[in-house]
């Protein structure tokens, strides 16, 4: 029997939220039919991750794969998950759980993040375009630094001028938009680095009505590719170390 996979969401109040990690969920599904797939989540919505660890030590696996759909290493994938997965451990002495890595950095995301621009722009946008990469923010400057580095690199795969904004701490987006101005953009959209909607995406819409809003990531395809693939190196390493 493979691994199970457990695709960690980080949850939310809003419904819309964990509506788009079942279609994560269902695409996976349907991308690895051989594995058993399932979604949980770290608060706010269930199945929580003890359920759904219990219920594959319930139905007789005996090693299940956790891959957190986060996009970088905060506390939740460094120590919220893997205290976790400890607990479940001391629970289930038969069921082994190694968790993969998170989601990023991998360039296949910044494609996922240019197509989403993409399709809101047109795909053969006029004049010099701006983009205000939109992520969520930390109170720790040393994070909100590495977040800065995807509107860089979205520069280098589009050639946009790009600028980072943050949902809960400066700069936000309007200063994000009249840097953007300053630089001589004709048009800017923002481009939500967040895998799902939710409270923090309507906040930077309330912030900036005046200005075209992409997509989030969503299941894309891309992303698709980016869980599997930890899935698989996980597994991969296990089963090494195991030997």
């Amino acid at each position: 029997m493979r691994p199970a996979l457990i695709a960690v969401a980080h949850g939310s109040r809003d419904p819309r939220s964990a509506a788009t990690m079942y279609a994560v969920v269902e695409q996976l599904a349907a991308a690895r039919p051989d594995v058993d797939v399932r979604l949980a989540f770290l608060d706010l919505n269930a199945p929580s991750v003890d359920q759904v660890v219990d219920a594959i030590a319930a139905e007789g696996h005996s090693h299940a794969v956790v891959v957190p759909l986060l996009l970088g290493k905060a506390f939740h994938a460094r120590v919220d998950l893997p205290g976790m997965l400890a607990a479940a451990r001391s629970r289930h002495p038969r069921l082994r759980l190694t968790q993969a890595d998170v989601l990023g950095p991998d360039p296949r995301l910044i494609t996922a993040l240019r197509d989403r621009a993409l399709d809101r722009l047109g795909t053969d946008p006029v004049g010099r375009v701006g983009i205000a990469v939109a992520a969520v923010g930390s109170s720790s400057a040393t994070a909100n630094a590495r977040t800065g580095q995807v509107a860089r690199d979205l520069t280098a795969l589009t050639g946009w001028d790009t600028e980072i904004c943050f949902a809960t701490t400066e700069p936000s987006i309007t200063e994000a938009q009249s840097r953007l101005r300053a630089r001589g953009a004709d048009q800017i959209l923002v481009a939500p680095w967040f895998l799902a909607p939710g409270l923090l995406t309507d906040r930077l819409s309330a912030a900036a009505t005046q200005l075209p809003h992409a997509e989030v990531i969503g299941a894309h395809p891309l992303l698709i590719d980016i869980v599997c693939d930890r899935y698989a190196a996980a597994a991969t390493t296990a089963l090494t170390l195991s030997a």
